[in-house]
């Protein structure tokens, strides 16, 4: 998640295919003509005359939407030469005095380069309309356009001043978020700008704004972009990010950033969490589909390099059990070897070799090949030679074959989760039987739990787990302790095959989190399970692990610990360390280490080596809990 899962949350991987796509699918909806073609007279004679502020109107629905419009006057302020998505910003100079109503707009000129240069006077001509990015079911806001455009140099000048870019700060972006239609459209309302920030940032859609000396809480991803906060004080991170810590916490300061300048003479910068962007960042404000109003910055700051070190987390004492979660974030032999590699470096030197690993995201043998294969045997022998190789133990694996398709994720690749298990600290209780449709059960052995099978799945024909990796149960021992622990990856916020949860920046406010019912039949379903165990013996030792895909305060996590089942060690930790995500800007906490009560007070750490790096192994950091003897 993403978050909003890595997705909310989608797998980072599975975001990327859909971002490709969308970048060359979603502008298809209008068909420019020929930038600076006439318009036929006959439409000319007939459009409006309205000014900038007119168009866009005091919602963020224009007035003129599907209306031509003629010789609209305007400075053009940045140009986007390149791409699918080519055209200029245009705003106008003289502003009225609306905070409501933003002075700039967005000429969309398609496949084709506009031709023009920032500081040209130019009165357009053209069509408005109102661009949903990623299409309208996608729950984005709409982008107010004019599309089909010709132009003319202004008569008065031909080249002006670009119009002074608006700062964005901590002062001048509001607390609230959004205003709240009980789930409905905000499309239709007046903006209120000094109200709410959604407001603020639609009454500057178009125009040019700034952010001075800001720091990032989104690393660069492979889209060379990245999320900045204007606001240093507003949940802030030890390590420099902005943390989502409720439902309420939209943290409406973030920021996203890409740039409208030559890469080759200006490098975007690579930057990981808690660096800054010095110095003034300026460019028209748009909105997208990932991540919603983004500043396409014409002028760039420089970038600091603050050095965040990647974590390393201590060594389990002799009488300490080690049971770590790792996202491994679709890992197939088709994978490059060198994340093999560092994720190997990850599990020896930054986990210090757990005892147990519960693993997520581990794809077939062939990977994203569409070839009806589900054995994942290869792809668990190369990730545990490889943690052999990087000095650490010999891990021996359980895991059980998925049904081809049948759990999401990458089309083709079969994600399951896996157990890791170090033989030399810990043993496995084998009891075949267990596969892809037979249900583990708890029975009562002389008044202890056992496993009916080992590893099994939790009721894997449930419609809970529908699209949704099922849970894997697996009965260990350490030294002499009986251990259940069960590998988790819950279904995704972004949907997959079912649908995702409304974007945060949408216009339904607030958005409905169509995934989260799913998730919290499939914690209802593992809190049964759980419980079952404890029946046998309150005392037993659970440990529930993995990618849930939800947040600590979230009613799929509260579901787990109903009854007392389960406990969430994380709680123990400073609520502004929650966190081992990073998604549009947010850090937070979609993986979780959770405990039955006869793990006392056990020691649990997140060991911050990935979400806030621009250069990840994987999407999500790994967390570790250590339970004494």
């Amino acid at each position: 998640m993403p978050s909003p899962s890595s997705s909310r949350s989608l797998s980072r991987l599975n975001r990327s295919a859909t971002l490709t796509a969308a970048a060359v699918c979603c502008t298809l909806l209008v068909l420019p003509a020929s930038p600076g073609a006439a318009a036929p007279s006959s439409a000319a004679d007939s459009a409006a005359s309205p000014r900038i502020h007119d168009i866009q109107g005091r919602t963020r629905l224009s007035p003129f939407a599907g209306q031509r419009v003629a010789d609209v006057p305007g400075i053009v302020t940045a140009v986007r030469d390149f791409g699918e998505t080519r055209g200029f910003w245009l705003q106008d100079p003289r502003p009225d005095r609306d905070g409501a109503t933003s002075e700039g707009i967005f000429v969309y000129t398609g496949k084709k380069s506009p031709g023009v240069s920032a500081g040209d006077a130019l009165r357009v001509s053209g069509k408005v309309q109102e661009y949903y990015p990623g299409g309208k079911d996608a729950g984005s806001q709409s982008v107010t356009e004019l599309t089909d455009a010709s132009w003319k140099t202004a008569d008065s000048v031909s080249r002006g001043k670009l119009p002074g870019a608006i700062r964005l700060s901590a002062r001048s972006i509001p607390e609230a978020y959004a205003p709240d239609a009980d789930g409905d459209s905000i499309e239709g309302r007046t903006l209120r700008p000094n109200r709410y920030a959604l407001d603020r940032y639609e009454s500057l859609e178009g125009m040019r704004v700034s952010v001075r000396d800001v720091r990032v809480t989104g690393p660069t991803s492979r889209y060379h972009d990245l999320w900045v906060t204007t606001d240093p004080k507003q949940n802030p991170t030890p390590r420099g990010g902005t943390l989502y810590g409720s439902y309420a916490d939209q943290n409406g300061a973030r920021m996203k950033v890409s740039s409208l300048l030559p890469p080759a003479e200006h490098p975007f910068p690579k930057a990981d969490v808690g660096d800054e962007l010095r110095g003034s960042t300026e460019g028209p404000l748009d909105f997208e589909q990932f991540g919603g109003y983004t500043l396409r910055a014409t002028t760039l700051g420089e970038h600091r390099d603050n050095e965040l070190k990647r974590e390393r987390t201590r060594k389990q004492r002799r009488g300490e059990l080690a049971v770590a979660t790792y996202n491994v974030e679709n890992l197939s032999p088709k994978t490059e070897p060198a994340k093999f590699d560092r994720l190997a470096e990850g599990l020896v030197t930054n986990l210090s070799s757990p005892d147990i690993v519960t693993v997520e995201e581990v794809q077939d043998n062939t990977g994203p090949d569409d070839d009806g294969t589900v054995a994942a045997d290869k792809t668990l022998k190369m990730l545990t030679e490889a943690v052999k190789k990087a000095g650490g133990p010999s891990y021996e694996w359980r895991q059980i074959d998925p049904a081809d398709k049948a759990d999401g994720g990458q089309p083709g690749g079969n994600i399951r989760v896996a157990f890791l298990y170090n033989p030399e600290r810990v043993s496995f209780t084998d009891r075949p039987g267990g596969d892809t449709t037979t249900p583990v059960k708890v029975q009562d052995k002389g008044g202890k739990p056992a496993l009916s099978v080992s590893p099994g799945r939790i009721a894997p024909q449930d419609e809970a787990w529908k699209a949704s990796r099922k849970p894997l149960a697996g009965e260990f021992r350490f030294q002499g302790r009986r251990v259940f622990v069960v590998a988790n990856h819950f279904s995704s916020k972004g949907g997959g095959d079912l649908a995702g949860d409304q974007p945060m920046e949408g216009r339904f406010q607030p958005p409905v989190r169509h995934s989260e019912p799913q998730r919290v039949e499939q914690a209802e379903l593992l809190n049964g399970f759980v419980r079952d165990i404890r029946d046998v013996d309150p005392k037993a030792l659970v440990v529930a692990g993995g990618d849930f895909n939800d947040f600590p305060f979230s009613p799929s996590l509260k579901t787990l610990r109903s009854g007392n089942a389960l406990t969430s060690p994380m709680d123990r930790l400073p609520e502004n360390e929650r966190y081992g995500y990073v998604f549009n800007g947010n850090s937070q906490a979609l993986d979780h280490l959770l405990t039955s009560p006869a793990a006392g007070r056990p020691d649990y750490d997140i060991v911050h080596i990935n979400a806030e790096f621009t250069d990840q192994t994987s999407d999500h950091d790994p967390s570790v809990v250590r339970i004494r003897r």
